[in-house]
């Protein structure tokens, strides 16, 4: 099953904004033996961000969305993903009690009593909006939940809040999935070596080792690196040991000078 990633929002295509969740996750999932296979940015525009879900949502992967569930004008994530699906979306019970609760702490913290009817604490009800038969996910920082429908999984942009909320749904929903893909990666570096030169040998080893990828990552160098190429195998262990030491062998016979890494 896919893992892919979307991250919502103008300030991440705008600049304002640098994004941290891509790098995360995919460390989060590397840690469980998991891999991400694809990954979007997509900014504040319903129609683009519905059409967007429709696809992710047919896809049938795990998707993992950061970003547009709050209740400002600019935050259309929850209202797509009901456009998406086709279903309403409604005010989840619980998902009502924990920003109540939160609203009180927030009194008390303030000295001042909650009012749960007033105009501002009603509005905030809308981050507990959700699509109809959508799940909670806990959000350990200040209690507003995200929500889960489909495989998708919904969460605040900001970190200290959605990381944690990614790592139990992982560690919740998907234990089942963790190293089950055996896995190994080789590399070297290939000094002062034109990448065409490598290039038949490269695609001689995906036919031969149809379990593995080779991989190919060109550098032009810098003050402390010579001009190089990062050169590997990755995939099923066995496969990827001999589809390395080949890569090695003819590297020897080509007299092309490298380190392995």
């Amino acid at each position: 099953m896919a893992i892919g990633l979307i991250i919502i929002g103008d300030e991440i295509l705008s600049g304002k904004r640098t994004d941290q969740h891509f790098p995360k996750v995919v460390q989060m999932l590397k840690q469980r033996g998991l891999q991400l296979s694809w990954a979007e940015y997509v900014g504040d525009e319903p129609a683009r961000l519905v059409a967007l879900l429709k696809r992710s949502f047919a896809s049938g992967d795990i998707v993992f969305s950061f970003g547009g569930i709050g209740a400002t004008p600019d935050d259309h994530t929850r209202q797509a993903a009901a456009d998406a699906l086709g279903l309403p979306l409604v005010l989840h019970p619980q998902g009502k009690v924990n920003i109540q609760q939160r609203i009180t702490e927030m009194g008390a913290e303030a000295g001042v009593p909650a009012d749960l009817n007033s105009p501002e604490n009603l509005h905030r009800l809308k981050m507990a909006e959700f699509v109809d038969g959508a799940e909670l996910i806990p959000n350990p920082y200040n209690k507003i939940a995200g929500f889960a429908v489909r495989e998708h999984y919904f969460v605040p942009g900001f970190p200290v809040m959605s990381w944690p909320m990614i790592e139990w749904v992982l560690d919740t929903h998907y234990p089942h999935l963790f190293n089950q893909v055996p896995h190994a990666e080789h590399a070297l570096l290939v000094y002062e070596t034109a990448e065409s030169l490598l290039t038949p040998l490269m695609v001689r080893l995906e036919a031969e080792f149809p379990l593995i990828k080779v991989f190919s990552l060109p550098s032009v160098g810098d003050a402390q690196t010579r001009r190089h190429i990062e050169l590997g195998v990755k995939g099923e262990p066995a496969q990827a040991t001999a589809a390395f030491a080949q890569m090695c062998a003819a590297l020897d016979t080509l007299q092309a000078e490298y380190t392995t890494i």
